[in-house]
């Protein structure tokens, strides 16, 4: 049972977009994002440049071709001493330099220069100590790898952002029922044995189950099974202090007919502590069902504290340094201050001393502080520590907080364990924060 106002444990967080909080960085969903954008830019980036390279080869090859066949049409012309056309001409001022150099050296070749401003393919050769040249126009082929070069980069950014929609959206449809079964996980560990997945898949027998419906299958059984469990041990609790009530009261008849002496006193004793145990064990049964609701009601909290010192009869300090009025149930309160003040005066020394500061009690003692386990794990139950005023010999029944823990959830409140520093006396330090 969660307290008024907060959202049930698991829930998701409102305020904020889902894609965003699935989006969170470090999360699957991000990852997968981020891996699925590099792998779609390095191959546009791979097939882009491929497709370019290849291109401008069979560009530049035809266009060097188609030169090389102007330069052999010119130079036989030369040779047969006819008049040259007009893009064949010798030692050409704009002819590329290591072009010129080669056809003086007597050898062919071909060069991307430009002429007059625009790309041309020039080809020279050797022609009586001097360099005969032509020039085939490129302008075209030029602007036809430039619109084809356009044309990739749009439709690899297309095609990138097409991809990331559908990948996506596909990933976080998987993320989603990831995020569910988590979900469900947290509400189980805290206290929700009936929250389940419940995925299609795992019901559906004409749809094919996958990794994430496996998990949560798994999760579902477990749920169930210690559900199961924890509901027969809930009812063999209860009926076993159920049925220990009504031998335990005739118990208590005969022990008060007995004549007064040590003996009578032990009886007496050990009859009220079975009787402790037997109310005890019932409360928690009652809590663990989660069936039990609190009776909210204004209260100011100092004035409760004292109420709750003076009925359990036990000796404490109350300080009230700023009193708060809360909204919450007084009987379970109390009971909850009595067990704290019970295990203080049971388990450390005193002066034990109450504190009101706001919405928040402080109860503590001035023994030896918590165990470790305690405050590692919280209090467990028919677990307690030697104690030295008994010769080392655990006592009570270690019950006392765990009603404690589960009469303050139902009210919304927290509680928590902690030791005082040696240097402030030491001692266990209890603190009930009211919602």
């Amino acid at each position: 049972m969660t307290a008024p106002g907060r959202p049930e444990p698991g829930a998701p967080r409102r305020g904020r977009p889902k894609w965003l909080r699935l989006a969170r960085p470090g999360s699957l969903y991000a990852k997968f994002t981020l891996f699925l954008a590099v792998m779609c830019c390095v191959v546009a980036a791979v097939l882009g440049t491929l497709v370019h390279v290849i291109v401008t080869r069979q560009t530049v090859h035809q266009a060097r071709s188609e030169a090389l066949s102007r330069l052999d049409t010119a130079a036989r012309s030369y040779e047969a001493g006819d008049r040259l056309r007009p893009e064949a001409v010798l030692d050409s001022p704009q002819l590329p330099e290591p072009l010129r150099q080669m056809a003086l050296r007597g050898e062919r070749g071909t060069a991307l220069g430009s002429f007059d401003g625009d790309p041309a393919m020039w080809a020279a050769g050797p022609a009586d100590g001097k360099a005969l040249t032509v020039r085939v126009g490129y302008r075209r082929s030029a602007e036809t790898i430039s619109g084809l070069d356009r044309a990739i980069v749009v439709s690899s950014a297309l095609a990138i952002v097409g991809t990331l929609v559908v990948g996506v959206f596909a990933v976080s449809r998987v993320t989603r029922r990831l995020h569910r079964t988590a979900d469900v996980a947290r509400r189980i560990s805290a206290g929700d044995l009936d929250a389940r997945v419940a995925d299609p898949r795992t019901t559906d027998p004409t749809r094919q189950q996958d990794e994430v419906a496996a998990v949560s299958a798994a999760l579902d059984a477990m749920a169930g099974t210690l559900q199961a469990r924890l509901q027969s041990e809930q009812r063999f609790t209860a009926d076993v202090a159920h049925e220990l009530r009504t031998p335990l009261a005739g118990l208590q008849a005969a022990s008060d007919l007995l004549p007064p002496g040590r003996p009578t006193e032990l009886v007496r004793d050990r009859v009220r502590a079975l009787r402790g145990l037997t109310e005890d064990l019932l409360e928690i049964s009652r809590l663990d069902s989660l069936t039990e609701r609190a009776d909210l009601e204004a209260h100011w909290l100092g004035r409760l504290a004292e109420r709750a010192v003076r009925a359990s009869g036990l000796p404490a300090e109350v300080r009230v340094e700023r009193d708060a009025r809360v909204m919450t149930d007084r009987r379970r309160l109390e009971r909850v201050l009595g067990n704290l003040l019970s295990n203080a005066h049971r388990h450390g020394r005193p002066p034990v001393v109450v504190t009101v500061d706001g919405p928040a009690i402080t109860v503590r003692d001035h023994g030896a502080g918590y165990p470790a386990y305690l405050l590692d794990h919280g209090p467990q139950r028919f677990r307690t520590e030697p104690t030295a005023a008994r010769g080392g010999l655990p006592k009570g029944h270690g019950l006392g907080l765990t009603i404690a823990v589960g009469q303050a959830r139902i009210m919304g409140a927290e509680l928590s364990f902690a030791n005082a520093s040696g240097a402030d006396g030491g001692g266990a330090v209890t603190t009930l924060r009211l919602p």
